[in-house]
């Protein structure tokens, strides 16, 4: 069975042609793929034509499982269903700039990130390029609105999933397909070093997002595992590397957490190693800080507004970029991770249930 989806135009085309089909058959097709319409409701198609597509490409596109709508703002939460009945997490959210959709890359995730709910229970498996995708054409097809941002920083690393990844970006931003400008892509990477290097020579101009969330390799990595292969200073080369090579800016996330790493030295420090990193190059850098969010199995903690917006002053103050993230359905959970584990769980107790009875 062929994945069709993690395909572009011409190749769906040379598949049409193997089967005795002209070309403008397969861009009716695609044009269908694109709007998340089932083969069966593909209406310009010749049913026998229909049919034996049927016996040939596989749908891997996800379904809608659960679905939560903040009263706050209207961010919309997606749990979707796999083929392999995995789920994955997106989230929607609206800005005056267009809509936004944060996808997820992986089904789990192995990074192991101390604060971070969707690397609770690790990886299962990589997401395929159409599954990718496939989130976008979803959400579009369920919100009646067209998507126009795409943030990879749901479930997953991106870059444990380079190759797959790769092919999506260059499917998502095809004129024949979904053609979302690669300036409105984000990609956020925790730090696997080698694959900053590959992505730069990529050449895709899409945002790179780092996430740093500590000025010290010993603060680092005690919250994030892979600091420990890779550490801050090979991380911060492997960024100018990128900037020199790409000519586009760097974003850098910093997750506050209470007591870890939220002080106003916190603040300095990092600020001071981002502008010792970066001297002489001219990078237009950017600190986007982020109020942890407060997930039971990892006990950490948010500190307070006020102590968010005054580590931004310091940073600005210092001459760096640095805004607080403003919180999109916070009435929903709308951080990554926790719609998904409430799944699990809830599977594995009627599975319980099951067995018991």
């Amino acid at each position: 069975m062929i994945d069709t989806l993690s395909m572009n135009t011409a190749q769906v085309k040379e598949l049409f042609a193997s089967l005795g089909e002209p070309a403008f058959r397969a861009t009716q097709y695609v044009g269908w793929q694109l709007k998340g319409v089932p083969l069966s409701e593909m209406t310009n198609l010749p049913k026998s034509l229909r049919e034996r597509l049927a016996t040939v490409v596989t749908d891997t596109l996800p379904r809608v499982e659960r679905k939560l709508v903040s009263s706050i703002d209207g961010t919309v939460k997606y749990l979707f269903r796999l083929y392999d009945a995995e789920v994955i997490e997106s989230v929607f959210m609206r800005y005056k700039h267009g809509n936004t959709l944060c996808i997820s890359c992986e089904v789990g995730c192995p990074m192991g990130c101390r604060f971070c709910a969707s690397t609770l229970g690790g990886k299962v498996r990589d997401l395929l390029p159409s599954e990718m995708l496939g989130q976008i054409i979803a959400a579009e097809r369920d919100s009646g609105e067209r998507i126009s941002n795409v943030v990879m920083m749901g479930i997953g690393e991106p870059l444990d999933n380079f190759d797959n990844v790769c092919t999506f970006l260059r499917l998502v931003g095809d004129p024949e397909g979904l053609n979302i400008g690669y300036r409105h892509i984000s990609l956020s990477t925790c730090g696997v070093v080698p694959r900053i290097y590959d992505l730069a020579k990529e050449a895709f101009p899409i945002t790179l997002s780092i996430s740093l969330h500590a000025s010290d390799d010993e603060a680092r990595s005690s919250i994030m595992p892979v600091n420990r292969k890779w550490n801050i200073q090979a991380l911060l080369d492997a960024c100018v590397f990128y900037y020199k090579t790409t000519g586009r800016r760097i974003s850098f996330e910093y997750t506050l957490i209470a007591g870890k790493n939220d002080t106003e030295a916190d603040a300095r420090a990092l600020g001071r190693l981002l502008k010792d990193a970066f001297r002489d190059t001219g990078a237009p850098l950017h600190v986007n800080l982020i109020r942890v969010n407060e997930v039971v199995e990892t006990g950490m903690r948010q500190g307070t507004v006020e102590g968010a917006n005054r580590f931004a002053d310091i940073l600005c103050h210092m001459g760096l970029s640095a805004t607080v993230r403003r919180r999109l359905g916070s009435d929903v959970n709308a951080a990554c991770g926790q719609l998904r584990r409430s799944e699990i769980r809830e599977r594995s107790q009627a599975k319980e249930k099951v067995e018991h009875e």
